[in-house]
């Protein structure tokens, strides 16, 4: 299976068009959105369109700049899935999300972030590969080491620790774009607004 990942759009319509352009170049059979789509709630228009129209499957979560409301607004539109809480399988993958991060307009606690993540795991711990969904990064990661500002999600850490997920996708902090490291086996890749091919 072939993903394009990507996070922290921000409300850029020809970002999003252009990363549709890339999906359908590069074949993929799953676009995985990792929050911040909006630049704080404001318009959600063309972010979500280009992906559907190139008839790509798209999973999402919110990030801290919008809602679970928007998220769900955004997934019953497009007839998408919103990973917050939720988890997904396609093609004995397993997909699992927790949207939201510990600041921002859309603010959870780390043992909230914790229990979605272990209630929508629990769905897809028979799955041959797992994914975990974030917006936020773990807290102890690299990508903490970018950023005076926006520190790593213990809960998110903790979920690393106990689910041992194959990889985890997250964006967030804008600086660590393209990072990618290893949390114990689980492989951590801040996808950034540019888009990352995972190919499984």
């Amino acid at each position: 299976m072939k993903i394009l990942a990507s996070g922290d759009i921000h409300g850029d319509i020809r970002l999003a068009e252009s990363l549709a352009e890339k999906a359908e170049k590069e074949k993929v059979d799953l676009v995985v959105l990792c929050g911040d789509l909006t630049y704080g709630e404001q318009s959600t228009d063309g972010l979500i369109g280009p992906f559907v129209k190139k008839g790509k499957k798209v999973v999402l979560v919110p990030g801290n700049h919008e809602t679970v409301a928007t998220a769900d607004f955004l997934s019953k539109l497009y007839n998408i899935t919103n990973l917050h809480g939720y988890s997904m399988i396609e093609k004995d993958i397993g997909l699992f999300g927790a949207g939201g991060a510990n600041i921002g307009l859309f603010q959870l606690t780390e043992t909230e972030l914790f229990d979605l993540l272990k209630n929508s795991y629990d769905k897809i711990k028979d799955t041959k590969t797992k994914i975990m969904v974030t917006h936020v990064h773990p807290s102890g990661s690299k990508m903490e080491k970018f950023t005076n500002f926006f520190p790593g999600s213990t809960g998110i850490k903790k979920a690393v620790d106990i689910f041992k997920p194959d990889i985890l996708l997250c964006s967030h902090v804008h600086e660590a774009e393209g990072i990618e490291e290893k949390l114990g086996n689980t492989k951590v890749i801040n996808v950034g607004k540019n888009g990352k091919i995972i190919d499984l």
